[in-house]
C-alpha cells in the first residue's frame, strides 16, 4: 500500500526543512493530483514507471499549464520519489532522469533611485493624520534600507528595533535568520515613529487593552498591519509621488534595494545574504536586469544606435 507515501513523506519534510504550512499545503496539492493522475492508469507511487511521470508531464503542458507551474508539480514529484528511495519503499527513482520544463525568466520590474527619493518623500504626506504619516514614512524606509519580504517587514517585533541599533534582526523563510544594517534616514524615521507608537500603546494599555508586540500593530486579527493594507499604501504612496502606481508593488522596493546596491558595487554574495536567499542563482537576476538596463542606455544614447 502507498496510501501513507504523501503524509509521511510531509512529515519528514516539516520537521526537516521546518517548512510553512502553505508550502506542505502545495506539495500535498500537487502530490495528490499526480496520484489521481496514476490511479487513472491502474498506477501507484510503488509501480509507476519514469514513462508515466513524462506521460503526467506532457498531460499537464496539454492542459495549457504555464512552464512554471509543471516545474513546480515534477519537483514535487521527484522529491517524493527520492525520498522513498532513500526510505527503501522503492530500488528505484523514476523521476531522476527526467528533464523538466525550463522556467521562462521574468525580469522584475525596478524604480530608479529618483522615483524611490520621490516615494520616500511622498511617504511623509501620505495618511489621514500625523501617526498615520510617521508610520508610512517608517515602513518605506526600512523596507528600502533592508530589502525584507513585505512578511517580514509587517510582521517585526518592536523590540527589533529598540535601543537605535545599527543592524535589526529578521526571521525569514522557513525560520532561517539574518541579520540587516539599518541607513541613517531610517534609523531616524523608526525612532519617530516609535515613539509615537509607543505613545498610543500606552494609552492603550490605560483603557485596559493590551500592548502589542508588534512594531505596526492593528486591531486585526493578525495583530499586525496585513501585507493586503501594505500593498494598498504602497500604491496611495506612488501616486503621490506621481509614479505609475501599476508598476509599484511592495516586492518592487526589495527589487530596488537589491539592484541599487548591486549597481553601487556591491558583492553579490553580500546582497544574497542580506536578501535572505538560500541559492546565489535567485539573486543573480540583478545582474541580468542590470545588463538589460545598460543595454537600453546604448541603444537609447549611442550614436552608432540612431540608424
Amino acid at each position: 500500500m502507498t496510501g501513507h507515501w504523501i503524509e509521511t513523506y510531509l512529515e519528514a519534510i516539516q520537521a526537516e526543512r521546518d517548512a510553512s504550512d502553505n508550502t506542505i499545503l502545495a506539495y500535498a496539492r500537487d502530490l495528490r493530483e499526480f496520484e489521481s493522475f496514476l490511479d487513472k492508469s491502474k498506477q501507484t507511487f510503488k509501480t509507476a514507471s519514469r514513462s508515466d511521470v513524462e506521460t503526467y508531464i506532457v498531460a499537464l503542458e496539454y492542459r495549457g499549464m504555464a512552464a512554471s507551474t509543471r516545474a513546480r508539480r515534477l519537483s514535487a514529484v521527484r522529491q517524493l520519489f527520492r525520498f522513498a528511495f532513500e526510505e527503501g519503499w522503492r530500488t528505484d527513482d523514476p523521476s531522476a532522469q527526467i528533464k523538466g520544463p525550463r522556467k521562462k525568466r521574468h525580469l522584475p520590474s525596478i524604480l530608479s533611485v529618483d522615483q524611490v527619493d520621490r516615494m520616500l518623500e511622498a511617504a511623509l504626506q501620505t495618511g489621514r493624520h500625523k501617526s498615520d504619516r510617521l508610520r508610512n514614512t517608517c515602513l518605506m524606509q526600512l523596507l528600502y534600507a533592508t530589502g525584507m519580504r513585505v512578511s517580514e517587514l509587517v510582521s517585526l517585533p518592536a523590540a527589533a528595533v529598540r535601543g537605535n541599533p545599527e543592524m535589526i534582526f529578521i526571521k525569514g523563510k522557513g525560520g532561517k535568520e539574518r541579520m540587516v544594517p539599518l541607513s541613517p534616514s531610517a534609523k531616524m524615521a523608526t525612532a519617530v515613529y516609535l515613539q509615537d507608537r509607543d505613545k498610543h500603546e500606552e494609552l492603550a494599555l490605560t483603557a485596559g487593552k493590551t500592548q502589542s508586540k508588534y512594531l505596526f500593530p492593528s486591531n486585526g486579527k493578525l495583530g499586525h498591519l496585513t501585507r493586503i493594507r501594505f500593498y494598498t499604501l504602497v500604491k496611495e504612496i506612488a501616486v503621490n509621488a506621481d509614479v505609475p502606481p501599476n508598476t509599484v508593488t511592495p516586492h518592487t522596493l526589495r527589487h530596488a534595494f537589491a539592484t541599487h546596491l548591486l549597481a553601487g558595487g556591491a558583492d553579490l554574495r553580500v546582497i544574497q545574504m542580506l536578501l535572505g536567499h538560500a541559492d546565489v542563482a535567485t539573486t543573480e537576476i540583478y545582474t541580468h536586469v542590470l545588463d538589460e538596463k545598460l543595454k537600453s542606455l546604448v541603444l537609447d544614447h549611442h550614436p552608432m544606435a540612431q540608424d
